[in-house]
């Protein structure tokens, strides 16, 4: 049996039907044919069988595809190993945040981890982003950066920073000489959000709903700058992190209020699954992602 049989008989059990296996393995479907029955002439029996136009694999089936899939596994790992020790660490680490206003700061800190470890691939998964923690549970993500923490013993988190939200408000807004705001105060207001869904807005989850108060508007507007727009011109309001409002209010147009008299503070953390083996060179990420983090916040 060839490393091509084995490959031949793991790419049908695992696509599920021939055509797919055909698509994956760049074959003809009468090279696929010709492939299955050199390795069934060389096994002495029958691997597959046909019910229902798909492809059933028998008892010795089932042991040759239970041996492909360890031998081309370690063949994987090898392959990477060796490539390790020819370029250093390769390897990927899949991120996403639950807050669109994080992306000002990632990308930055993503760039400096990239010039320390150029073969270690840093994949930004956007749409997880508002469902971090239920992709990261799913396996899609490796890192989550968030705030809202879910009791999971599943999960581990490590504290990044923190950081206060605040209303932007136009310069002649009833709001623009408030020391802070009240959940009250926006039971006639316009208010603006990133996107859906509510429960995943800051100001709405953990300063509104307690209070059972509702803007008598809302609208989400993807483009932050569109959103300012719309505040200079006075059509509303809108919540920021404290840090990402101030490029907005060089010209004097914007004001920032408080939102609550102590202020509406969140911590952000480092999210990844619990009881894992992970590489080294995610272990260093993480230590990477601190320093940087706790870096730019006290400069």
């Amino acid at each position: 049996m060839e490393i091509r049989h084995l490959r031949l008989i793991k790419a049908i059990v695992e696509e599920g039907s021939i055509t797919k296996a055909i698509d994956k393995l760049h074959l003809t479907q009468s090279a696929l044919s010709h492939q299955l029955k050199e390795a069934e002439y060389q096994v002495g029996t029958k691997l597959f069988l046909r019910q229902n136009k798909r492809l059933v694999l028998t008892k010795a089936g089932e042991k040759w595809y239970e041996t492909a899939t360890m031998v081309l596994d370690k063949l994987i790992e090898t392959e990477k190993e060796v490539r390790s020790l020819l370029i250093g660490e390769v390897g990927e680490i899949r991120i996403s945040t639950e807050c669109y206003s994080s992306y000002h700061w990632l990308p930055s800190v993503l760039k400096q981890f990239h010039l320390l470890y150029p073969n270690i691939e840093l994949k930004l998964v956007v749409e997880a982003t508002h469902y971090p923690l239920k992709k990261l549970l799913d396996n899609v993500l490796d890192v989550a950066i968030i705030s809202d923490v879910l009791e999971e013993a599943t999960i581990q988190y490590i504290e990044l920073f923190q950081d206060e939200v605040v209303m932007v408000v136009a310069e002649n807004h009833q709001w623009a000489t408030k020391a802070y705001v009240l959940a009250e105060d926006f039971v006639n207001e316009h208010l603006f959000i990133h996107s859906l869904p509510l429960e995943t807005v800051t100001v709405h989850q953990f300063f509104l709903a307690p209070s059972g108060v509702s803007p008598q508007k809302i609208t989400p507007l993807p483009l932050t700058e569109a959103s300012i727009e719309m505040v200079k011109a006075d059509m509303g309001v809108m919540a920021m992190a404290k840090w990402a409002a101030l490029p907005y209010l060089k010209n004097g147009e914007l004001k920032t209020v408080k939102i609550g008299k102590n202020g509406l503070k969140r911590k952000h953390y480092i999210a990844f699954r619990a009881h894992q083996a992970y590489p080294a060179y995610f272990e260093r990420f993480v230590e990477f992602l601190q320093s940087e983090i706790n870096l730019q916040w006290n400069t």
